[in-house]
């Protein structure tokens, strides 16, 4: 199960009122099916027998089961384990699964398991609400033997208090199934949300991931079966199938050891059949079809710094995806089958031995590479290639880039690296000096990316021309692109904009989405020239994402096939937002396109939508009280920031929206204070400090502001508002040594700027 920490993301405060009773709902409650076309792994087997049994095997097969004694493996005999200040018991009442621990109120409270999720290393238990909500209990039971540290209950978050407030709750929308774990851990899946209510009726054709969850519906392929299987109809009677690859030989090269042939990829593969599942994203459709990329329903993450290392290894739970995408298998053409079956689950051969199908071993584990020597204990291509992270206290997932150990990076950058991993008594700069003392200086790499990555997060200005290299070069992974396409948003310039415009007609519809996003500020016409092709674009995630920007284009004007490619896309983007309405994230989304139409009121009905789901959606507080300042309600404004306060009191962007307001209403003491509780709340925030530094200023008390704004520059180097300030103060103090620096880092911010040029030139001389 995902435990994902998504920020803006809230439950309904009503909730609250169903989650302090026990339920007790059945055990195995019947789920009416939802899909017509879907009959069921059980109707699949009687064919395919083989791959059946071998799926009945597998962790897909068990991603969800009815809770009863064949399925529930924890201890429920009266149990008990305490961890960071939460309790739980674990017991039977008759034929049922009881947990007494707290709930939204935080006091005990019993809970019946109404369902079971996975089934090792770990499982975890299910307990449904009369309101429809599916929530994920925080302890779960590690299945690992006895002698590996297993058999034993534990809580998620291991020793980190977890508050009822707190979103990571177990109560709270963080822990719902209904969105964040139902769709990869059952079979053709509906949420079933009614926004009026603020229920769910969820539904699925069979628990665990079935066979239809990575085939499709089934129904017209038993169809064409039991007609004799014409072999004319190409997909045998699925509506759709994944691309297949053309044939490879994966023969290793005699002179380096491993493979010299690749293959073009076909759009759809199985790899997007897998990604469906084992990737970070969000759903954009409540429709999905083998064969097609997975940008057409749903919207992938990029590397960013939440998620990835500055150099693209997993930080959070990733779930692979975007770590294969990354490497140079998946660029020669490998797909998940050629290591795991597709069936099982299980590797094709034992441990590093499955890379011996395509590389030769014995190369592979001489010293002269591996530079250990042969015995118990020598790191294989597993653990030096394939890193592991634990996520949930007791899940070792390996990451599926496949990169070359980079200890030199680690000493640069920070990154972490697979040789400190298993010498943890030594140091980084131990480790680059053994790898270059066997391997040489010069360390090669598919992934080139880091040293940009690290230099767009620290600030620093060498970050735009290595990020214009990487967003346009074909070689690169195309996630990596994207997130450099991403990442230039910091470092505007107009040889950035040319990179920007070259993105748009990337192969890859990541990249062509993010490339849109980033034509935001551009002027109506100019959005319109770069983006109305994309209106027409075949993923829809590109599509959404023009909508999006040319949503405040007035039909009028337009030819009638430009006007209905722009509500044709516009219809997909609102769908994709009320696929999510149960989110506040989803309905101040909702709220952003009603504003980019020109529906003030519509707009501020879906802000108050979102704090209904939840009073402590910070976005959604701070959207609405810019909406009410434009519509010319300040004090309303003001309200609405002070409501949120009460619920989020230490929350940074709630004090600086006020703070402004606040200055507008020239009340201007307590505005300083918010202003001030903004900037030491977020101190890497630059605005934020720049805003609080300016006020202080106007106040009289211009050293202290200073003061701010040049400990804010320490975090933040290159905010050019910063910059600003402090190089105008210099000037008018007449102190030349203190501006001649400030002057070169904000041309280097601001390239194109001449007059910041010839200042810097100046004062230079």
């Amino acid at each position: 199960m995902a435990l994902l920490p998504i920020a803006g993301a809230f439950l309904s405060a009503l909730l609250g009122l169903a989650l302090h009773a026990t339920v007790g709902q059945s055990q195995g409650q019947p789920v009416p099916a939802v899909a017509a076309d879907h009959v069921g792994s059980a109707t699949c087997a009687g064919c395919h027998a083989a791959q059946a049994a071998d799926w009945r095997s597998s962790h897909h097969a068990h991603a969800m089961a009815p809770a009863s004694d064949a399925t529930v493996l924890g201890d429920f005999s009266g149990a008990s384990v305490e961890a960071g200040g939460s309790r739980g018991r674990f017991s039977r009442e008759g034929g049922r699964f009881v947990v007494e621990t707290e709930g939204r109120d935080g006091k005990p409270a019993a809970f019946t398991v109404t369902d079971v999720l996975g089934l090792a290393p770990l499982q975890q238990y299910l307990v449904r609400f009369p309101d429809g909500r599916v929530q994920v209990l925080p302890w779960a039971w590690d299945t690992r033997p006895k002698e590996a540290g297993g058999q034993r209950w534990f809580h998620v978050y291991g020793d980190d208090p977890v508050p009822p407030s707190d979103p990571r709750h177990w109560t709270r929308l963080l822990q719902g199934w209904n969105h964040m774990c139902a769709e990869c851990h059952v079979t053709a899946m509906d949420k079933g949300y009614d926004a009026a209510t603020d229920t769910f009726r969820s539904t699925w054709t069979e628990p665990g991931v079935g066979c239809e969850s990575c085939h499709g519906g089934g129904a017209k392929h038993v169809a064409w079966a039991r007609l004799g299987g014409a072999p004319a109809d190409a997909t045998k009677g699925f509506a759709a199938v994944a691309g297949r690859r053309a044939p490879v030989d994966w023969t290793p090269d005699p002179q380096t050891g491993s493979p010299k042939a690749s293959v073009a990829r076909p759009a759809g593969d199985e790899v997007e059949t897998c990604a469906r599942c084992h990737a970070r994203r969000g759903p954009i459709a409540s429709t999905w079809a083998p064969g097609r990329p997975l940008a057409d329903s749903y919207r992938p993450s990029l590397l960013t710094p939440d998620l990835f290392e500055d150099d693209g290894q997993m930080r959070d739970e990733v779930f692979n995806d975007h770590a294969f995408k990354q490497s140079l298998m998946y660029a020669r053409g490998v797909v998940c089958s050629d290591c795991h079956d597709p069936h099982s689950g299980r590797l094709r051969a034992a441990g590093a031995s499955v890379c011996g199908q395509c590389h030769e071993a014995a190369r592979f584990a001489d010293v002269r590479h591996t530079g250990h020597k042969p015995g118990a204990g020598t790191p294989d291509c597993v653990s030096c290639h394939m890193p592991v992270r634990t996520y949930m206290q007791v899940d070792r997932r390996h990451d599926h880039s496949f990169r070359i150990p980079r200890p030199d990076l680690s000493v640069t950058l920070g990154t972490p690296n697979a040789c400190t991993d298993c010498h943890a008594d030594k140091d980084a700069r131990w480790a680059a000096d053994a790898v270059t003392g066997w391997h040489g200086p010069t360390r090669r790499g598919h992934q080139t990316y880091a040293g940009a990555f690290h230099a767009t997060r620290v600030g620093d200005p060498a970050a735009r021309d290595s990020l214009q290299a990487l967003a346009n070069d074909p070689v690169v992974p195309a996630v990596a692109r994207a997130t450099a396409v991403e990442f230039l948003r910091d470092w505007p310039s107009a040889d950035t904009d040319a990179a920007l415009v070259r993105a748009l007609a990337d192969p890859d519809p990541l990249v062509r989405a993010t490339a849109l996003r980033q034509q935001d500020g551009q002027p109506p016409e100019v959005r319109w020239r770069r983006a109305s092709t994309a209106l027409r674009d075949p993923v829809r995630l590109v599509r959404i994402a023009a909508a999006l920007l040319l949503a405040d284009r007035p039909a009028s004007g337009l030819s009638s096939e430009d006007a209905a490619a722009l509500a044709a896309a516009t219809a997909e983007l609102e769908t994709s937002l009320l696929i999510e309405a149960d989110r506040p994230d989803a309905r101040v989304g909702l709220a952003q396109l009603r504003i980019r139409q020109g529906r003030q009121a519509e707009a501020e009905a879906e802000y108050r939508a979102a704090l209904r789901l939840e009073p402590a959606a910070v976005p959604a507080s701070v959207n609405l009280s810019d909406l009410l300042r434009r519509l010319g309600r300040e004090a309303e404004a003001q309200d609405t920031l002070r409501d949120g306060l009460a619920l989020s009191p230490d929350s940074a962007a709630l004090h600086h929206a006020l703070g402004l307001s606040l200055v507008r209403s020239r009340r201007t003491a307590e505005a300083i204070e918010n202003l001030r509780r903004a900037a030491e709340g977020e101190p890497g925030n630059g605005r934020y400090a720049y805003v609080y530094g300016v006020a202080l200023q106007t106040i009289g008390r211009a050293e202290d502001g200073l003061g701010v704004m040049r400990r804010a520059l320490a975090r933040s180097p290159s905010d050019a508002n910063l910059l600003t300030a402090l190089l105008q103060a210099a000037l008018r103090a007449n102190d030349g040594a203190q501006a001649a620096p400030l002057a070169e880092r904000l041309a280097r911010v601001r390239p194109d700027d001449p007059e910041i040029a010839r200042l810097a030139a100046r004062l230079r001389r």
